[in-house]
C-alpha cells in the first residue's frame, strides 16, 4: 500500500509539471497562429489531457471490463464539469466567451444526450458507435470552422519561437500521460484492496486520475490569466470524452453496460446544463457559482462511497 501511494504522488507531480508546459506551449501557439485560445483549449490541448481517458477506456474493454470503460468516461466529464470547472473558477471568476456559449457548450450537452440515449439500453453496438463518430466529425468541423473567431481578452504575447513551443506542447503532453498512467495504475491497484466495484472505480479513482490533466492543465491556464483554454479544455475534454473515445473504443470493441446508474446519467447531464446557465448569465462563471458546482461534486462523490459501504 505504502509503495502504490509514493507513485501516486510521483504521478500528480508529474501530471503538474506537464500541465504547467502544456498550457505555456498551447498559448505560445495560439498567439502565433492568430488562432482564439477556446479553440486551441478544444482542440489540441483537450485532445491531448484526453489520452489517459482514452487509454484506460480503450485498454478496459479490451479486457472486458466495459463498465470501467465507460464509467471513466462519464466520471470523467463529471469531473471537469463540476470539480475542474469549479475549482477553476474558485482560483478565478473564468470570462466565457458569446462564441463559447452559443456552439461549444450546446454541443458538449448534445454529446452527454447522445451517450445516454445509446446506453440507456446497457449496449454500445458498432453502429452507435458510429454514430457518434459521426457527431465527432461534426463537432471538428464546426469548431475548425471558427478558428478565427478571436472575441476573448488577449494575454501579452510570449515571444516563444516556434520550435519552443511545440517542444513545450509535446513535452506537456508525455507528462500528462506517463504521470496520469503511473497515478491510475497505482490507485487502482488500492481500490482493488478495497474490494470497490469496477463501476464505481471507473466513476471515482479512475475518472478522477484520467482527468487529473484537464483538472492540472485548467487551473494552471486560470491562474495565468488565460481563461479561452481554461474553459475550452473543459468542454473539448468532454467532448472528446464522449464521441471520441467511446466512437473508437466501441467499433473495435462493442460493450455491454452493467454498473452506469440512471443517477450517473443525470449527474452527467445536468452538471454541463448548468455550466451553460452560470456562463450564459454573465458570460462569467463567479466564485460563488464555481462553489456550487463543488458542492455537488462532492454531493455526488458521497454518493458513490456510500454505495461501496
Amino acid at each position: 500500500m505504502l509503495y502504490d501511494l509514493i507513485f501516486i504522488i510521483l504521478g500528480i507531480y508529474i501530471v503538474l509539471r506537464g500541465a504547467d508546459f502544456l498550457t505555456d506551449g498551447a498559448v505560445a501557439i495560439a498567439e502565433r497562429a492568430h488562432v482564439s485560445q477556446v479553440v486551441i483549449g478544444l482542440t489540441i490541448v483537450a485532445m491531448g489531457t484526453s489520452m489517459p481517458e482514452f487509454c484506460v477506456s480503450f485498454m478496459s474493454a479490451l479486457k472486458g471490463t466495459s463498465d470501467l470503460a465507460v464509467g471513466n468516461v462519464i466520471g470523467s466529464n463529471i469531473f471537469n464539469t463540476l470539480l475542474i470547472a469549479g475549482c477553476a473558477a474558485a482560483i478565478a471568476p473564468i470570462t466565457i466567451s458569446p462564441v463559447t456559449i452559443r456552439r461549444d457548450v450546446p454541443f458538449s450537452i448534445l454529446a452527454s444526450v447522445v451517450l445516454i440515449l445509446l446506453i440507456f439500453d446497457g449496449h454500445l453496438s458498432r453502429l452507435n458507435a458510429a454514430l457518434i463518430l459521426l457527431f465527432f466529425i461534426i463537432f471538428m468541423t464546426v469548431t475548425l470552422y471558427g478558428a478565427k473567431d478571436a472575441d476573448e481578452p488577449q494575454t501579452a504575447p510570449k515571444g516563444y519561437t516556434i520550435a519552443k513551443s511545440v517542444f513545450l506542447l509535446l513535452a506537456g503532453l508525455l507528462f500528462l500521460v506517463v504521470g496520469s498512467n503511473v497515478f491510475v495504475d497505482h490507485a487502482v491497484n488500492v481500490a482493488h484492496r478495497l474490494h470497490v466495484s469496477d463501476a464505481v472505480i471507473g466513476l471515482t479513482v479512475v475518472a478522477g486520475g484520467t482527468s487529473l490533466p484537464e483538472l492540472a492543465t485548467t487551473i494552471v491556464a486560470a491562474r495565468k490569466g488565460n481563461s479561452g483554454i481554461a474553459i475550452g479544455n473543459v468542454l473539448g475534454s468532454n467532448v472528446f470524452n464522449i464521441l471520441f473515445i467511446l466512437s473508437i473504443t466501441g467499433l473495435v470493441c462493442p460493450m455491454t453496460i452493467t454498473g452506469i446508474t440512471p443517477i450517473d446519467m443525470a449527474v452527467l447531464l445536468g452538471s454541463v446544463v448548468l455550466l451553460w446557465m452560470f456562463s450564459a448569465s454573465r458570460l462569467k462563471i463567479e466564485r460563488w457559482e464555481a462553489f456550487i458546482l463543488l458542492a455537488i461534486f462532492v454531493a455526488y462523490m458521497s454518493h458513490l462511497i456510500a454505495k461501496t459501504v
